[in-house]
């Protein structure tokens, strides 16, 4: 009988995706952004990086549950705070993204507007989520592994789908503002990359 695990490591799997989205708001490039821009680029950073660490964080929890030795129980605790953690933390990105404002850029207002209401959708998602494995049954491991599944399916189609407003908002001169951002470097390296 297949237990969770095997269906926990494809929501691990499905979920180090979605850690893609956040550090996506980590451009790369020149330098040649405005002062204004700059500043902007600095408070949205700011306020990224402790929402990456939380989201890095919920995917390292959920991985440390795909053990064999799981039980349904525990599997489910760890699954429903990450999912929270999730939705929290892309909730404060979207509002760090609403409060600093259209970035100098053309067309800023609507790529910050687009973005902020594509980060909101994401933690509504994962609220979604986690209102979908806290009524799972865990007396039945059968009946939990299949809906564990699905929604790992779920969590794929979010992982895949969640950044088209912020590669948007990141193109050309905001992207090269936020790459020069500490703070956006830091969240796109892992703690063990070295300072470059």
């Amino acid at each position: 009988m297949e237990g969770t695990n095997p269906v926990n490591k494809k929501l691990a799997a499905a979920l180090s995706g979605g850690a893609v989205l956040v550090l996506a708001l980590s451009g790369c490039g020149g330098d040649d952004s405005s002062d204004k821009l700059n500043s902007w680029a600095k408070q949205v950073c700011d306020a990224v990086q402790p929402q990456a660490k939380k989201i890095e964080a919920a995917n390292t929890a959920i991985q440390k549950q795909t053990s064999d030795n799981s039980t349904p129980e525990d599997v489910q605790k760890t699954d429903s705070k990450a999912f929270q953690d999730m939705s929290d933390a892309y909730k404060a990105i979207g509002a760090a993204v609403d409060k600093a404002g259209a970035p100098d850029v053309d067309d800023g207002e609507k790529k910050q507007t687009d973005a902020v209401k594509e980060l909101n959708t994401i933690s509504s998602s994962y609220a979604d989520l986690r209102k979908q494995v806290d009524n799972l049954d865990t007396k039945d491991q059968a009946k939990f592994a299949d809906g564990l599944k699905g929604i790992a399916t779920q969590l794929d189609k979010l992982s895949q789908s969640g950044n088209n407003a912020l590669a948007k908002l990141e193109e050309g001169d905001v992207g090269k503002a936020m790459a020069k951002q500490e703070s956006c470097k830091s969240a796109s390296r892992s703690p063990s990359a070295s300072k470059s």
